[in-house]
């Protein structure tokens, strides 16, 4: 029987050249390829959908223009052996299948194909014969509708280069190239496991008069851990009996065993990884200890961490960093980082990638908090016709006041977009450079507090926000002026947007809605009985 238009020993011929044999799978996919393409109607343009990443796609590529290369063939590998052509646009096309009933007709088929016969044992010659007699008799095709997601093409993202190899990549792949993740399918050509250039250990009575190659520790369970001895440090007589009441028999110490300039002290990589890292308002501590460097707040502010180059760091093999939480508010001396290099010794090549994944830039900063003049536009017509109390002003100023900033003039209005309108020329009119409204913000139709501010000048408006309570929320800015718009929940829960946004706008850091969303991830307030916010997941 033919496959399309060619004989069957063409075919086979064809696919030997092809495949490198004439596999039966690539054969009996012939003859689904061209049933399917029968099948559908003349003169469109089809793409194609593979179930097997074995023998099968061939098949396509033999006979149809769809290929992995340009696009026009996926493969969804379900273990499946079915190949669907469809319409491009539509999806609608057809599918083909092997009938496994039909099979029971074809023993050297059914065995093969079950794989009921052992390889060894298949008379090779008679499953040609039967492949070829049962073309697509033992065949099934059925109508079907592509799923939206496998039309057109995926178009490949910005083109970048790598910071660590300096090799293009798509930055959609991460920070750096799979290949320096760790996805290479070879080892570097200068890698070295640093495991084989360790110096030789020697046992604690003969490192007498030697120095100490690394920190050595001292853990008291339940009561300290610190450095005993630090790198450097002369081993006396005296230290043996200490040595070995922390268990150590042996010890490493410096000798001249590692290849000069192929590895990176744990300490010296340290400091140049935290020269790298620290920006302003970033204080180190003077040596490392243990092979860490820590970072603390050397003012008290908003924390700025680069989370594009950490990522590009840590990606990196044998190093690490760890930081609080980007945008968390610190105090000074708190602690808000530290870094190492993972082995003793770090290789040349891993220590000079791990520079490059860090770049030009420092990945933590601090950003001091201003004293804004802050006013405050209640809104609501209720509370302007003093039927209910106002309770949301002194709420606003508690936490400015916390934050080191002031109020400096309260205005309430109705809910009337020319009152609200009204209410910010007053409160510019008192020197506010940060304006800050309640309320309003929501679908109601009285709520009108963001067309105020409109009609006011502001702009670069962002109104919602991935966060709970506080989705509501409104940020612009009318000139100069910053102003933030908080909804009515900030009145009965004690944490929500407002403390996570306001210490933003008072640390100058831009918020942009890439910003707000990746808020989302920890977005949600768990209203726990006791507050321990900032020391809490919400909004990290």
């Amino acid at each position: 029987m033919h496959v399309g238009s060619y004989t069957f020993q063409e075919f086979k011929d064809k696919a030997a050249e092809f495949h490198g044999y004439p596999a039966p799978g690539l054969l009996i996919g012939g003859y689904m390829v061209e049933m399917a393409k029968a099948a559908l109607p003349p003169n469109i343009l089809f793409e194609a959908v593979v179930e097997s990443k074995k023998c099968l796609p061939d098949a396509v590529q033999l006979l149809t223009l769809c290929s992995i290369g340009n696009g026009w063939m996926k493969i969804v590998n379900l273990g499946r052996y079915a190949v669907s052509l469809f319409d491009k646009y539509t999806g609608v096309g057809v599918r083909v299948s092997v009938d496994l009933d039909k099979l029971k007709d074809w023993p050297q088929i059914e065995g093969w194909f079950l794989k009921l016969v052992p390889k060894k044992d298949q008379d090779t010659e008679e499953l040609f014969r039967e492949i070829e007699a049962a073309g697509d008799s033992i065949l099934r095709l059925e109508k079907i509708t592509v799923q939206q997601r496998l039309l057109g093409h995926s178009h490949m993202t910005r083109i970048d280069r790598c910071p660590v190899c300096r090799e293009a990549y798509p930055v959609s792949d991460g920070a750096i190239c799979r290949g320096c993740q760790g996805e290479a399918p070879y080892e570097h050509s200068r890698a070295v496991e640093v495991e084989e250039c360790m110096p030789t250990r020697v046992p604690v009575a003969e490192a007498v008069g030697r120095k100490a190659l690394h920190d050595m520790t001292r853990i008291e369970p339940g009561q300290s851990k610190g450095a005993e001895f630090l790198a450097g440090q002369t081993i006396t007589a005296g230290d043996v009996c200490r040595l070995q009441q922390m268990g150590r028999n042996s010890v490493y110490v410096q000798d001249e065993s590692l290849p000069e300039g192929e590895f990176v002290h744990e300490n010296d990589a340290a400091i140049s990884f935290a020269t790298r890292m620290a920006g302003p308002g970033i204080a180190c501590t003077p040596e490392p200890r243990e092979g860490k460097i820590d970072f603390h707040a050397a003012c008290s502010g908003l924390l700025q961490v680069n989370l594009e180059a950490l990522e590009r760091f840590n990606l990196t093999p044998n190093v690490m960093c760890a930081t609080r939480q980007h945008c968390a508010l610190v105090e000074e001396g708190r602690l808000v980082g530290g870094t190492r290099a993972i082995p003793l010794f770090l290789s040349r090549e891993n220590f000079s990638r791990a520079l490059s994944a860090l770049g030009d830039e420092p990945i933590m900063s601090i950003a001091p908090l201003r004293q804004a003049k802050i006013g405050v536009l209640v809104t609501g017509t209720e509370v302007f016709q003093g039927l209910i109390e106002d309770r949301f002003a002194p709420i606003i100023r508690a936490k400015a006041e916390a934050l080191g900033s002031t109020v400096v003039g309260e205005v309430v209005a109705p809910d009337d977009r020319e009152a609200i309108a009204d209410g910010v020329k007053q409160l510019l009119e008192r020197g506010a450079d940060l304006i800050v409204t309640t309320a309003g913000l929501s679908v109601d139709p009285d709520d009108v507090t963001r067309k105020g501010l409109e009609d006011a000048g502001m702009t670069d408006a962002l109104h919602g926000a991935p966060i709970l309570p506080g989705a509501m929320t409104l940020i612009g800015r009318i000139g100069g002026v910053q102003v933030m718009g908080v909804p009515a929940c900030a009145l009965f829960f004690k944490t929500t947007s407002l403390d996570v946004l306001l210490p933003r706008l008072l640390a100058g850091v831009p918020i942009t809605r890439r910003d707000l969303a990746r808020i989302g991830e920890g977005g949600v307030c768990l209203q726990c009985n006791t507050c321990t916010y900032p020391k809490c997941t919400f909004a990290k």
